[in-house]
């Protein structure tokens, strides 16, 4: 959808340009800021220009643009031109060494994470944006790379401390020599302002996506689900996910949202029955060649009859079967990967190995045999072929009904796609649009990052690209089927494929925008607006054309459970990093969309210490356990007994103290994130070290010196009280009590208290749950913590107040949850309540005062407590 015509606002370019002056000066080769140096060496062919000469006026909703113009002084515009125009420039913006800064770069395609360092020379190729430090300003200054035309830019590293601009087109049939407004650059003194501030202003700039503020979140984010992606992989069935469903319910955890993960599709490989689906798909890569070439769900659900699972003869599920799968799926990738070795090598004769090959993909054929003789025959035309029975009665439609009708609690069903349809796109001649395998050309830019099998999938395969000019048909014909059918929305995957694609089509930019305005036109239509989670886009392209409709994406690579390249330490290192990369991606991402930080098994060795982020990262919540490979005390941390969750208010960022450390492996750092409850704050403390990106081996390797205990400090001040209007004045508390979750500990401190010391294990943390004391008459102070049993204690508290009644003081709070109820009172209450009836409670001298709060169905959870002082 493209943006609505609005009308615009001038901008008063005399005051803009007087301020842009007094902050940015770019002369003798410097860029000056407040009389500090930020950039040395600029060349001449650089250009600065303030936000009023570019930005003349705006289609932003008129509060917005107000709140920009506030603060357009402290940024500005910086531009290059070249002698001839090219598809792809590369220029200096100048040069800084000594000068601590943070960035995030793209380390695969999709995905992106944290780097720091001192010097332009540090950067990483395919740089997102770079946060500087400046403390002679007590300040910060952000360097945003943008798009201009049908240019986008991203930073590399430049020798002697330069940083360089990369703009580039994508096709050699789209070129220029200048640029006014390539990139942008702001300062402020609060880091989380910048990003705000900064982000602002290069929306209402290009008017081509839109803030999260201004956008509805899907309802899922206040949400407990599951996804089917590691419980299965491709060898997810109808059978399998009921079951699966079947187990949290009985367990005492209700899934509001279910997602069907990759597996679901009709798709085959190039050579094969062009209308029968690809057989014996199992891991993440065998399909990645494979197109889509009908928009209807593959055979083992479109067999589904209504009915079949809600029956006393219900086909019954053997949980070991998906993992035996799996397993045997391993064992022929390795041999496949020994192969390629052998090849690599020299090696002549490779009948033995073949040879084993063969064995192995016949066993595993042999295992998976008729995986869809338990749901049925094909429909055909009206019905089944055999009876009167309609199409309706069969697939997703009957398959979603059963489910709903089953699992009362179960809102929203989601299914996964590729951008392009498939992994591979859309298989030519299939459907009635217009597809054509296109070649894959992978940028120069790319080059800089990692090894990803994906990527070398799709190069092997190229990509079945439905002509631009019908990506809204063709986004329009898969999302209406499945609206009809119970789907309420989709996890859209393998997002950033188009700039391998584009020479023909414009270059990036533009094949990018019809994309994007095909798929938002869709998503308004069939998903009423929000039905959305985005994944495998982490790079500027996506989030500054793809993003005025879409609200949530995924801040982090994939959750791995152990390290594919076979490193054993990985299945703990590998936590640590996603942990990173959620938290540094959130401080850009956020300011855009909702930040989703990822699925995880809660069976996993390390499930706790990802329990633990998500119950403060303010996002949706959700596991991909296989069937019966659950920890349900583990998820009861996470999640009430009705399936939503204790969300916090803001999305997770890192604190200050940790912007510009690397909290991977300077043996050193802990990751600390803040994040704002409804009536305090929290901190979460979270010790990562232990991997991280190696620049030589172009990876992510673990640095087993590295994972060891780390010792900690945290203080209430690390809380960013501001950043919401409804916490701000909390920050001017006197006094505060702070919970230590995992030590089960209770202490008071003051904004002048010294910061409390904690030393962290590998793979382990803890969560501060700061609440302001309240003085309550002339002796008795107050602070509600919550339920102790949940990680996110806080987050229980739905209301608070306090009421005078002559000398009585009481304070009422509406509690969500069952458990222990924990505040700190420096005396016994007189009286204390509980839904209207008088109860007692513990209260020991250390402030401790605790509650038993038992869970009420009909009041959907929540308990009225009370204590009069």
């Amino acid at each position: 959808m493209a943006p609505p015509n609005q009308s615009t606002h001038p901008v008063p370019i005399d005051i803009q340009a007087e301020d842009v002056k007094r902050y940015f000066q770019l002369s003798g080769g410097k860029l000056i800021v407040n009389g500090t140096v930020l950039l040395s060496e600029v060349p001449n062919n650089v250009s600065l220009s303030s936000f009023s000469s570019i930005c003349h006026s705006s289609a932003a909703p008129p509060s917005l643009f107000e709140r920009v113009l506030s603060t357009s002084h402290r940024g500005a515009f910086i531009g290059f031109s070249k002698e001839a125009p090219f598809d792809r420039l590369i220029n200096s913006l100048g040069s800084f060494t000594d000068r601590n800064f943070v960035s995030i770069f793209r380390f695969k395609t999709w995905w992106s994470t944290m780097w720091v360092g001192s010097s332009g020379s540090d950067i990483q190729m395919e740089t997102q944006w770079v946060l500087l430090d400046v403390p002679e300003l007590r300040s910060y200054a952000l360097i945003l790379p943008l798009i201009e035309g049908k240019f986008r830019s991203a930073l590399h590293p430049g020798d002697d401390g330069h940083v360089m601009i990369c703009a580039e087109s994508g096709s050699t049939q789209v070129s220029t020599s200048s640029f006014n407004a390539i990139a942008y650059v702001h300062i402020s003194d609060n880091p989380y302002n910048l990003m705000k501030e900064a982000y602002s202003a290069a929306r209402v700039h290009l008017n081509s996506f839109r803030l999260l503020e201004e956008k509805t979140v899907p309802a899922l984010v206040d949400k407990f689900g599951w996804c089917t992606w590691d419980a299965f992989y491709l060898t997810v069935d109808p059978v399998g996910v009921w079951h699966g469903v079947k187990d949290f319910v009985e367990g005492g955890i209700t899934p509001r949202f279910l997602i069907i993960d990759d597996g679901w599709q009709s798709i085959n490989l190039d050579g094969e029955n062009p209308h029968e689906d690809a057989k014996n798909l199992v891991l993440g890569g065998t399909q990645m060649t494979a197109r889509l070439y009908r928009f209807e769900e593959c055979e083992k659900f479109r067999r589904y009859k209504a009915g079949t699972l809600l029956g006393p003869n219900a086909p019954s599920f053997d949980p070991k079967r998906p993992k035996m799968l799996i397993a045997k799926a391993i064992e022929l990738e390795q041999a496949e990967k020994a192969r390629d070795k052998e090849i690599q090598a020299g090696v002549g004769d490779l009948s033995e190995i073949n040879s084993k090959i063969e064995v192995l993909k016949q066993e595993l054929t042999e295992m998976i045999g008729d995986e869809n003789s338990a749901s049925g025959p094909t429909p055909t035309g009206g019905g089944c072929g055999s009876c009167s029975c309609k199409a309706s009665d069969y697939g997703f439609k009957a398959f979603t009904q059963d489910l709903r009708t089953k699992f009362k609690g179960l809102d929203d069903v989601y299914v996964w796609q590729a951008l392009c349809g498939a992994w591979g796109g859309v298989r030519p001649g299939a459907t009635h649009l217009y597809s054509k395998v296109i070649p894959v050309k992978v940028s120069p830019g790319l080059d800089g990052t990692m090894t990803d099998l994906a990527v070398v999938k799709i190069v092997e395969g190229g990509i079945g690209l439905v002509h631009p000019d019908q990506a809204t048909d063709f986004y329009d014909s898969m999302h209406s089927y499945l609206s009809k059918v119970g789907i309420a929305g989709v996890k859209v995957d393998v997002i950033h494929t188009l700039e391998y694609v584009c020479e023909e089509y414009g270059g990036r930019v533009e094949l990018a925008k019809a994309y994007y305005q095909g798929l938002t036109r869709s998503l308004v239509k069939n998903f009423k607006g929000t039905g959305l989670i985005s994944s495998m886009q982490q790079c500027n392209d996506f989030f500054f054309l793809g993003t005025w409709q879409i609200s949530l994406g995924r801040v982090g690579d994939d959750f791995w459970f152990q390290d594919p390249s076979g490193d054993p330490m990985g299945v703990y290192w590998l936590q640590g990093v996603h942990m990173i990369h959620c938290a540094y991606n959130s401080m850009w991402m956020g300011q855009i969309i909702q930040p989703d930080w990822d699925m995880f098994q809660s069976d996993h060795q390390c499930a706790k210490f990802h329990a633990g982020s998500r119950a403060i990262c303010g996002g949706p919540v959700y596991v991909s356990d296989s069937v019966g490979g659950h920890d349900f005390d583990l998820i009861r941390k996470l999640v009430y007994l009705d399936g939503t969750i204790p969300k916090c208010h803001h999305f997770a960022l890192p604190t200050r103290d940790c912007l510009f450390k690397n909290p991977l492996f300077d043996s050193n750092t802990t990751l600390k994130i803040w994040n704002l409850n409804k009536f305090g704050g929290v901190i979460g403390a979270f010790n990562c070290q232990g991997a991280g990106w190696d620049p030589k081996e172009q990876r992510i390797k673990g640095y087993s010196q590295c994972y060891k205990p780390i010792s900690a400090s945290v203080h209430v001040r690390d809380v960013e009280w501001d950043q919401t209007t409804e916490t701000a004045e909390m920050s001017e508390a006197n006094e505060y009590a702070v919970y230590l979750n995992q030590a089960e500990q209770l202490l008071l401190v003051t904004p002048e208290s010294e910061s409390i010391q904690i030393t962290i294990q590998p793979s382990s943390f803890e969560i501060f749950s700061f609440v302001p004391v309240k003085r309550l008459g002339s002796t008795a102070k107050f602070a509600p913590i919550g339920l102790t049993n949940m990680f996110n204690s806080g987050g229980t508290i739905q209301e608070l107040g306090y009421y005078e009644y002559g000398a009585e003081i009481s304070a009422k709070i509406k509690v969500k949850g069952g458990g222990s109820f924990l505040a700190y009172s420096s005396e016994p209450p007189k009286k204390s309540y509980s839904n209207g009836d008088e109860v007692g409670i513990e209260w020991s001298d250390d402030g401790k005062l605790t509650l038993n709060l038992p869970w009420t169905e009909d009041s959907g959870g929540i308990s009225n407590v009370g204590f009069v002082f």
